[in-house]
């Protein structure tokens, strides 16, 4: 009896010492890993773990570990050999398999191979999750670019470039957007926006108000209408959450840019020398609260100039004053005569947005200049 609870302990302390050493990240190469270095440890000899591949190609070997000092055994001596699918259960189709080897022949006793099974679906739970939740981000990254990816069209007398980076490989994405929307007598209205949060509620809600946006502006109303317009049919539902927006209504024929923000970072105009300056705007409350109380205000803009709408993540650093950021961005100085493409290219690499810790969207637009002669 004392040497059948002195096994049960012992397994149970192999049990607890996988549960702490395999799985820890959400990378599934990194977990197989976990898993033959805890057996290699646990058993002595070599240990193999292969990740099965589509039909008909061959399976990849994703981690290998050993204590010996020939790893893999030539064959040509007696070995102990005991492999476990890498499946939660035996009706699953295995995510591959784990092999441990022994050169000295020694056979695997009736707990180390429990060991090795258990190892095995513990290993398989977390590979089951990590591609789990990489199918679910995978999809809320794709419906967000593609919601960013098909702005309206501006007229033809104004050239645009825009871009989305969403805030590291493992982040779902959030409720940054830009939109276009043509307007009458050759004006285009620019808008960019942020909604509160991340995920695909985010993304959601996100498109509720593009959406909206794109009623309301089929009105031709001026921007601060349009802004006091949207946020009296967001406040109506409470389930919606607030949200930054920006909107420039631009003319080229006149040559002016007409601005409203509803609690939105001000936008960079690019001048021809390729030097930045923020436009200094007036500021109402974030859309959703129903306070309203949005201005307008009129700057010129002339085809020599590139203005940049943007999202908070391009500027903002965890610990840094708001003011320290836009200052970094109106200090940069890009090559001459800078397009919308090349703004947008060159701010973007500039400020590291491609490390940003929240999402990022850019809007940048400038007027075509008109044929001479």
């Amino acid at each position: 009896m004392a040497e059948q609870d002195e096994a049960l302990l012992a397994r149970i302390r192999a049990m607890e010492q996988a549960i702490g050493e395999i799985g820890t990240t959400l990378d599934e190469t990194s977990t197989c890993r976990e898993l033959a270095a805890f057996l290699a440890r646990r058993l002595g000899g070599s240990v193999v773990v292969d990740l099965a591949a589509e039909q008909g190609v061959q399976a990849r070997r994703a981690a290998t570990a050993s204590t010996a000092s020939e790893p893999y055994p030539s064959g040509r001596t007696r070995t102990a050999e005991l492999t476990a699918a890498l499946a939660v259960s035996e009706d699953e189709q295995p995510f591959g398999t784990v092999t441990a080897t022994r050169a000295d022949g020694v056979p695997f006793s009736a707990e180390e191979a429990a060991t090795v099974h258990h190892a095995a679906r513990l290993a398989a739970r977390h590979i089951g999750h990590a591609r789990r939740l990489s199918a679910t981000e995978d999809t809320a990254l794709h419906l967000q670019r593609a919601l960013v990816a098909e702005p309206g069209r501006p007229h033809p007398n104004l050239e645009i470039a825009g871009g989305y980076l969403p805030a590291g490989v493992r982040t779902l994405v959030g409720g940054d957007w830009f939109e276009t929307v043509r307007l009458h007598f050759g004006r285009s209205l620019l808008v960019v926006g942020d909604v509160m949060g991340h995920g695909l509620d985010a993304a959601v809600d996100m498109n509720a108000y593009r959406t909206a946006l794109r009623e309301v502006a089929a009105t031709d109303l001026p921007p601060h209408r349009v802004l006091r317009h949207l946020d009296s049919v967001v406040a109506e539902d409470d389930a919606r959450r607030p949200a930054t927006c920006l909107l420039v209504r631009v003319d080229p024929a006149r040559g002016t840019a007409t601005f409203a923000n509803a609690g939105h970072l001000p936008p960079a105009v690019f001048a021809g020398d390729g030097s930045a300056a923020l436009v200094d705007l007036p500021v109402g409350p974030p859309l959703g609260t129903g306070v309203g109380g949005y201005e307008s205000t009129t700057h010129p803009l002339t085809p020599a100039e590139t203005l940049l709408l943007f999202t908070d993540g391009l500027v903002e650093r965890r610990g840094e004053d708001i003011d320290v950021s836009l200052a970094r961005l109106a200090a940069l100085r890009l090559p001459p005569d800078p397009g919308p493409h090349q703004v947008v290219d060159e701010v973007l690499r500039r400020l590291g947005a491609h490390r940003a810790e929240d999402d990022v969207a850019v809007l940048a637009a400038r007027v075509r200049a008109r044929p001479t002669g």
